[in-house]
């Protein structure tokens, strides 16, 4: 049975901090727009407050969370019990883009261990959270972090990674503007 709450409380800070991998949802407003689903790893989300949450966002081959909170904020963020009791959270917020450039970026980064990879800093403001059941998620066991991303990045160096950004992280799949554009 969900369960609603209008923030984040203790004990879904908990669950949160628990947990290895995260999903972000967003969508174009465009109802032929591309719907974004993306997996996320490492320790890279955090509880800022109750209200508040942040994610350090690694360079890749697309940038649709940037475009689509830059056009509508929309964001869902889904966190799933892959051992222990079974449970599903969701966050539902209004989200923004942070770069290293934004005055803003100073007070988010000392949350993260910034890497040569990070691109930027996702934020939302959370209006509503979800909790259900995880009845049907399958049990999976934890074997660590990829390390390919953290290679790629070091093989590309800073100049070849902002010229990555600028040939592929500009623009949505719909043509929607990143906030590096």
């Amino acid at each position: 049975m969900a369960k609603f709450f209008d923030d984040i409380q203790p004990q879904h800070q908990v669950f949160i901090e628990k947990q290895k991998m995260f999903f972000v949802a967003s969508a174009p407003l465009a109802a032929n727009g591309h719907v974004n689903l993306s997996p996320k790893g490492i320790d890279s989300f955090k509880v800022l407050s109750p209200s508040k949450v942040a994610y350090m966002d690694l360079t890749g081959s697309g940038n649709e969370t940037s475009a689509h909170i830059l056009e509508n904020g929309r964001i869902t963020f889904m966190f799933c019990a892959f051992d222990g009791p079974p449970t599903i959270m969701r966050l539902f917020g209004k989200g923004y883009t942070v770069l290293p450039d934004d005055e803003e970026w100073e007070q988010l980064a000392p949350n993260f261990q910034i890497l040569l990879a990070t691109r930027q800093i996702i934020v939302a403001d959370i209006y509503q959270v979800q909790t259900a059941c995880g009845f049907s998620v399958p049990y999976y066991t934890y074997e660590g972090e990829r390390d390919q991303a953290y290679k790629w990045a070091d093989n590309k160096g800073p100049e070849g990674l902002e010229a990555y950004k600028q040939e592929k992280n500009l623009q949505s799949l719909d043509g929607l503007p990143t906030a590096l554009a």
